[in-house]
């Protein structure tokens, strides 16, 4: 048996995550050496300077010399860092460019919203038991600053898919000044992410999709709040089905409750205690418009689609 270990790396608008894996060539089949999440929050304000912030690319750098000093240690084969919606929003991607360059000794990756979306729906569809599910699935990525919608059927390519910006960072930022927001600033909010997934509709035919594929931590965070999850738990987040009327539910009590009330659920991350309300109406929105009874969550994404790219690079 053929095994070739890898180093993935994806660099959002809110967090830096590493998965080093194993794989098997003959299979493809992956499996997890490490994996590690950091919020560094990379996008800070890009939605309204165009520039990321000196502190932003501190924490971010930080985050990547950890990770560069676990590759080492691990003797991998290949590394792949990709960057996505707020590195290619900015001015000054350049800088960052540079710094990772510098960190990592390979060229990062600052890759389309298409690409995302793709890597995204490999990613997911690859690894996740979907046995049973009506296709073709919608695989739906809420990002920091874009979520990526990619309709198709598993182990083929994507028949359609969109990028747009309207991240759980994006939309707080945008949106939310008051805490917890005040109505209208959820109404705002709302109206923004609705036309943005009618936007969206013209090119990815979301009320035809079969079933809903949820991923990133908007999501996965929303899932297990929905299962009344008083400690995190991968394992039955992974591949569970949490119904429509469960979204909309959790998402009304993350809007309605003030900071100090959603950081006090374990499950909510503390470097998403600020942005999980918007990421929550996010996904609400998305799953309103589909008239889908429930969406099925899984905990590989993008991340698992970069590591699955370098087992079969040339």
């Amino acid at each position: 048996m053929s095994v070739k270990r890898v180093a993935a790396i994806d660099c959002g608008t809110n967090s830096v995550r590493l998965l080093i894996a194993e794989a098997d060539e003959a299979s493809g089949l992956l499996n997890d050496v490490v994996r590690e999440m950091r919020i560094v929050r990379l996008g800070e304000g890009v939605d309204a300077t165009g520039r990321l912030g000196a502190a932003a690319l501190h924490r971010a750098f930080g985050a990547v010399d950890e990770y560069a000093a676990m590759i080492e240690r691990s003797n991998v084969d290949a590394v792949r860092f990709v960057a996505t919606s707020a590195t290619r929003d900015a001015e000054n991607r350049d800088e960052f460019v540079s710094g990772i360059r510098g960190r990592l000794g390979v060229e990062p990756e600052v890759i389309s919203g298409a690409e995302e979306a793709q890597l995204s729906f490999t990613g997911a569809t690859g690894t996740l038991e979907i046995a049973g599910a009506a296709t073709p699935c919608l695989v739906v990525d809420i990002g920091g600053g874009s979520t990526e919608f990619v309709m198709g059927e598993p182990g083929r390519a994507p028949t359609a898919s969109a990028s747009i910006d309207i991240g759980c960072v994006r939309m707080t930022e945008r949106h939310f000044v008051t805490d917890p927001p005040w109505p209208a600033e959820v109404a705002a909010a709302r109206d923004d992410i609705d036309a943005a997934i009618a936007e969206v509709a013209k090119s990815v035919p979301l009320r035809q999709a079969g079933s809903l594929v949820g991923l990133a931590g908007s999501v996965t965070t929303v899932a297990a709040l929905a299962l009344g999850m008083w400690e995190y738990d991968s394992t039955k987040i992974h591949g569970a089905v949490i119904t429509a009327a469960d979204i909309h539910r959790v998402c009304e009590e993350l809007l309605y409750a003030n900071r100090d009330k959603r950081s006090a659920n374990p499950v909510v991350h503390p470097g998403r205690v600020d942005v999980i309300a918007a990421g929550s109406l996010v996904l609400s929105a998305i799953v309103a418009y589909t008239g889908l009874p429930e969406i099925l969550v899984s905990e590989h994404d993008i991340l698992d689609g970069i590591a699955a790219s370098l087992t079969t690079a040339t």
